[in-house]
């Protein structure tokens, strides 16, 4: 997540909660404007579980060390002022609950479907409650797995059983998106938690066809002889099959809980201007549009999600892809539409010498916040990730809450 975003050019104590303040103006608020009451601010953050990018810390550790740890994040997010974490449930096409139709995932125990001896989820579930905060619960639809061995899967794992549904690319090993019958199961495996648990949201991340690699194609073609027929070309088609993943998901999530909201957190650029004139004025090496084949800007003007948070993990003034340019842009495709737009900040970069000189300033996050807070349609923003907003590098998180969360606030109205 954190990789695939930042490629651009080549491709107080805590208190009760309160209302928050944010700017209610169109299609934007000059600094220093009033500003009226708005219901509610998002502030999360993002705990991946992925190779124990987050948490764990490291597989096999104790169940109770395993849960003391992911209270350690919830309790910091409290800390922070924030009230949601976004927790990755389902990595690599694996559970963090005890789930019928995929294996325990492998980064809690080292052995992927080894039972940990306790449920995550629900225990986060709870916690989160308990805390004030909400659980989005973060789930990656297509990746199978960061290696391309199925020896390395669990025995059992739906990859092996019906290996005509999962591909290798670029190393690593997704489902087929083409075949009808994996994006029934994959529904079939994320909606296991929906129903199972009282979480806040269903949340993806911007994996949707895996980002392009150069030299390399994906092998899909069986299926779109199978599939294809009456698209213009193959990359309608795949655009279609992601269409359908998410329109059907949306509704599905309806019938199994209502309450549960929709959100995806795609790329920052959905096209380029130079490519399409509704697109942002950028010039990033990645569309997702074109290059993951997700109509991000469609879903909004369709309806079919409730939230998006596109990852805008460039600095301001970065050419290729400058924060300032592209929240406007997002702002304007979610109005009047009823999707609320967060916005997905790179806390990981701060700090970070291989990034560009504003990233080693300690404002420049909340100089983020700052601006957004011009724009009447962003709703709040998600941090990346658990282990950076614990490390603080810098002090740029810091920095955001002494200057922007001075209280709690609700996180849905």
């Amino acid at each position: 997540m954190a990789g695939a975003a930042g490629t651009v050019a080549s491709v107080a104590a805590p208190g009760a909660v309160v209302a928050a303040a944010s700017a209610t103006a169109a299609p934007a608020v000059r600094p220093g404007a009033p500003r009226d009451v708005l219901r509610y601010e998002l502030r999360g953050m993002w705990v991946g579980t992925i190779d124990n990018l987050d948490w764990p810390s490291k597989p096999g550790l104790s169940a109770a060390a395993q849960e003391a740890e992911l209270i350690a994040y919830l309790d910091e997010a409290v800390e922070r002022r924030l009230n949601a974490v976004i927790l990755q449930v389902r990595p690599s096409a694996d559970a963090l609950w005890p789930s019928p139709y995929e294996p325990w995932a492998k980064c809690l125990t080292g052995v992927q479907g080894k039972d940990p001896g306790w449920d995550p989820l629900g225990t986060a579930v709870r916690e989160a409650h308990s805390r004030g905060l909400e659980l989005h619960a973060w789930f990656n639809p297509y990746r199978v797995a960061n290696h391309t061995d199925r020896s390395r899967l669990a025995a059992a794992h739906p990859a092996r059983v019906h290996p005509d549904w999962a591909l290798p690319y670029g190393g690593k090993l997704y489902y087929n998106p083409g075949l009808p019958e994996v994006r029934s199961f994959v529904q079939d495996a994320m909606l296991d938690a929906v129903r199972r648990y009282e979480i806040d949201a269903v949340h993806w991340d911007d994996y949707f066809y895996p980002y392009p690699v150069a030299g390399q194609s994906f092998a899909d073609g069986v299926a779109y002889e199978k599939y294809g027929a009456g698209f213009a070309g193959k990359a309608a088609w795949r655009r279609s099959n992601t269409d359908k993943l998410v329109q059907e998901t949306a509704r599905r999530i309806k019938e199994v809980r209502p309450g549960v909201r929709f959100g995806i957190s795609p790329f920052g650029v959905w096209r380029n201007a130079s490519t399409d004139p509704l697109g942002s004025k950028s010039a990033a090496g990645v569309q997702t549009y074109d290059d993951l084949y997700a109509d991000t800007r469609g879903w909004i003007k369709k309806g079919w999600i409730d939230y998006i948070c596109p990852q805008l993990y460039w600095n301001i003034g970065l050419a290729a892809a400058d924060y300032a340019v592209l929240v406007p842009w997002w702002n304007e495709v979610v109005r009047g539409t009823g999707v609320e737009l967060f916005i997905g900040e790179a806390l990981y970069k701060a700090g970070d010498p291989a990034q560009p000189t504003a990233w080693r300033d300690p404002a420049e996050l909340s100089r983020h916040i700052d601006l957004a807070a011009g724009y009447d349609q962003v709703r709040g923003h998600a941090y990346f990730s658990g282990r950076a907003v614990v490390a603080d590098r810098i002090g740029a998180m810091s920095r955001v809450v002494a200057d922007h969360y001075r209280s709690r606030v609700r996180p849905s109205g």
